[in-house]
């Protein structure tokens, strides 16, 4: 679990309590102006000034208000999105319960535009499940890309040393490593739909190998750029392909997301399979299994 700690003004408390509002408000503990849980960071903000955040999410929330993470002044903030050729990279999967996580990085030519546009390419949250499964083999054909899979199993047994945004940070930059071999050599715009800060992206690959420093972070970005767009459509056909088969495999109706009928589908799987089963199916640190099982696991 990430921890981080900053000095903010009163204006800056102000604007996190608002975008914190949706959060679950929590005991105030003392000396602090309040307590606010989100779905993967604790934040408290104390009347000295200084805030506390700590989950999985703590360099996300910190880093929009620390003025040392901010991205490096040489790193271009709004480059053209009609730049090509590009290349960019999404991931599907991080917010549901059950099911791998898919990371896709896809690179786009001038000349795939018109051809993307006319299939109407876009992020893939705004794409029907039944039209991704059309969309999904005919990007897998005409483009060059890089997928990768991480399934339940593996997830669950490195989230004990690597935290979700570690996690990403490491997918997407492999992602990026085994697309830089296939083409020979990565294009100058290289996009990732911004889930971190640039510093802290790269503070979680401190010990990897090898490392695709040339990248793009921008929020938003699969609205944007056609190659995170195309990255999106694929990592989420990878998904329900995924999502599929094991609703096969198991005979069993797995649900999407991570709401309350999350929590009924584990109990019942649970009863039918067994509790160690479940690794093999789900993200076990989610809040659902707890909800599902408050007494045990």
């Amino acid at each position: 679990m990430s921890t981080r700690t900053i000095t903010m003004s009163d204006a800056q408390i102000k604007a996190l309590a608002k975008q914190l509002e949706k959060g679950e408000k929590r005991k105030t503990p003392p000396y602090a102006q309040f307590q606010i849980k989100t779905s993967d960071c604790i934040i408290t903000a104390y009347t000295s000034g200084k805030v506390v955040f700590q989950g999985e999410g703590a360099d996300f929330y910190a880093d929009a208000y620390d003025k040392k993470s901010s991205q490096p002044s040489d790193q271009p903030q709004n480059p053209h999105t009609e730049w090509y050729p590009q290349c960019g990279s999404d991931e599907v999967g991080t917010g549901d319960y059950f099911g791998p996580i898919t990371v896709c990085a896809t690179y786009v030519k001038k000349e795939d535009v018109p051809f993307l546009r006319e299939l109407g390419i876009q992020d893939s949250k705004a794409v029907t499940d039944e039209r991704i499964r059309e969309l999904g083999p005919i990007l897998c054909e005409r483009l060059t890309y890089s997928l990768l899979i991480l399934d339940n199993a593996k997830y669950n047994a490195i989230h004990p040393q690597y935290n979700m945004v570690a996690i990403k940070s490491r997918l997407h930059n492999q992602a990026y490593v085994h697309l830089r071999r296939k083409l020979g050599s990565l294009p100058s715009l290289c996009i990732i739909d911004q889930f971190v800060q640039a510093k802290s992206y790269y503070r979680y690959l401190h010990d990897v190998e090898e490392v695709v420093h040339t990248i793009h972070f921008e929020t938003k970005a699969e609205n944007k750029y056609l190659s995170v767009a195309a990255g999106s459509i694929i990592a989420r056909y990878a998904f329900l392909q995924a999502f599929d088969a094991m609703c096969q495999h198991y005979e069993f109706p797995f649900v999407k997301g991570a709401g309350s009928k999350v929590d009924q589908a584990i109990r019942a799987f649970v009863k039918q399979y067994g509790k160690a089963e479940l690794a093999n199916v789900g993200k076990l640190h989610f809040a659902n299994t707890k909800k599902a099982f408050p007494d045990s696991l």
